[in-house]
């Protein structure tokens, strides 16, 4: 049986690969050429990739089990904060998130063929070795929230390899709520680290869950309290887990 397993899923990586590059490829032009027009009209951009991540679910039998959207104001933008445990949280994040936002990324996502034209389109790109890039990011990320488009940060700062349920948090999401007033909305993904884990080349079908959660208002905290903020939103992912594993 274990031979059996081990040959289905090495024919279903191929699979998945086939499907993510055929598709990126396929809906490359709407995605990137909407980026070249500015801001607002990369609100299509965004259309595209919804529609890439519904067809690399659907055809991967990796369904997205999706719940808490009713705690999203489409009218507002927000600043998401969600766990990282695998690639695969991407499609997911994307086919959740109703409205256009701007990922905050690393900069070894540009290696990746094909995606990485995306990624230098679609996110902010920052490298976290340098306290220039980080800073520059940060004050871009403030720019595209002035604009009343959200962004998306993982506030672990990578995927987490570890068996806690959370890794330590980093600062920059929270100082910048603080700073801008802006409304936090955290979001779990369960069981995507099950199925794809971080450095294996490893994948297999199955559910993955989506939680969102409720808006967490910042104007009541100044920046000598962010890692109060902080706290408050990790306990919050945290119980969001238990509550759903």
């Amino acid at each position: 049986m274990k031979s059996i397993r081990g040959i289905f899923l090495k024919f279903y990586l191929v699979w998945v690969l086939l499907v993510f590059t055929v598709f990126m490829i396929l809906y490359l032009p709407g995605i990137l050429i909407p980026f070249i027009f500015g801001d607002k009209a990369a609100a299509i951009g965004f259309k595209f990739l919804k529609l890439w991540s519904w067809t690399f679910s659907k055809l991967n039998f990796i369904p997205y089990q999706i719940s808490g959207l009713e705690h999203v104001d489409k009218s507002k933008s927000y600043i998401y904060v969600s766990n990282h445990t695998s690639y695969l949280d991407i499609p997911g994040i994307t086919l959740t998130i109703p409205t256009q936002f701007r990922p905050l990324a690393k900069k070894e996502l540009k290696r990746i063929p094909v995606f990485g034209w995306i990624a230098q389109s679609a996110c902010i790109i920052v490298d976290r070795s340098s306290n220039e890039s980080r800073r520059k990011s940060m004050e871009h990320l403030k720019d595209i929230l002035a604009m009343g488009i959200s962004i998306l940060i993982f506030p672990e700062g990578t995927q987490n390899r570890s068996q806690n349920r959370l890794q330590p948090f980093y600062d920059g999401a929270f100082r910048i709520a603080i700073e801008t007033q802006q409304p936090i909305i955290p979001i779990v993904v369960l069981n995507a680290g099950k199925l794809m884990p971080p450095s294996k080349f490893h994948i297999e079908p199955g559910a993955i869950k989506v939680i969102v959660g409720k808006e967490i208002a910042t104007a009541q905290f100044s920046l000598k309290e962010t890692g109060v903020l902080k706290q408050k939103v990790r306990d919050v992912m945290d119980e969001m887990i238990l509550a759903n594993q």
